[in-house]
């Protein structure tokens, strides 16, 4: 099934979310992240984390939660801040997502809260990219974003390779579980 179907489909039902772990065109980014170091993974996901939020800030900058969660992560993944500090600043950036005016906008907040959150656990990697591409489907539409939405799994592969050949060498500190 093209993923253009299961998001038709997934649009059909209301749903918030338009992409799933299964979904077709997240599968070489699945296979990425299942045979990448942790480390890697926090980078990959923290780089993408802070450009969302980066954006975000421009369109709404009175609202800085998604920078402080962004900000919070890298404290947590460096060992300068204690995990539930960190999770209050994510959980908040989900709040902002409740509150956001539009479903594109909603989706991104969500998108940086579950980059953030792969400072604790690989498998939050998968959320960024679920929300952030639900997002440009939103923005786009369905019939004009098969281009935004294969350019950016692309990009996310293209990232991901590039901070696993940087991570071993990437400047710390870093927290003793990212050691």
């Amino acid at each position: 099934m093209d993923w253009m179907d299961e998001v038709a489909e997934k649009m059909r039902r209301r749903n918030q979310i338009l992409f799933s772990r299964d979904s077709a065109v997240l599968q070489p980014l699945s296979a990425s992240l299942a045979n990448v170091q942790r480390r890697a993974a926090v980078l990959w996901a923290l780089d993408l984390a802070e450009e969302i939020a980066e954006g975000i800030s421009r369109a709404h900058p009175e609202d800085g939660r998604p920078r402080r969660a962004v900000q919070a992560a890298r404290q947590w993944a460096s060992g300068s801040i204690r995990m539930p500090i960190a999770q209050r600043a994510i959980l908040d950036c989900h709040a902002a997502a409740r509150e956001a005016a539009s479903s594109a906008d909603a989706a991104r907040l969500h998108a940086v809260a579950q980059g953030c959150s792969v400072v604790h656990t690989v498998g939050h990697a998968l959320g960024l990219p679920i929300y952030e591409l639900t997002a440009l489907v939103r923005e786009h539409g369905l019939k004009d974003s098969r281009k935004a939405v294969e350019l950016r799994v692309l990009e996310y592969v293209d990232r991901l390779c590039r901070w696993q050949t940087q991570a071993a060498k990437a400047v710390g500190p870093w927290a003793d579980f990212l050691k």
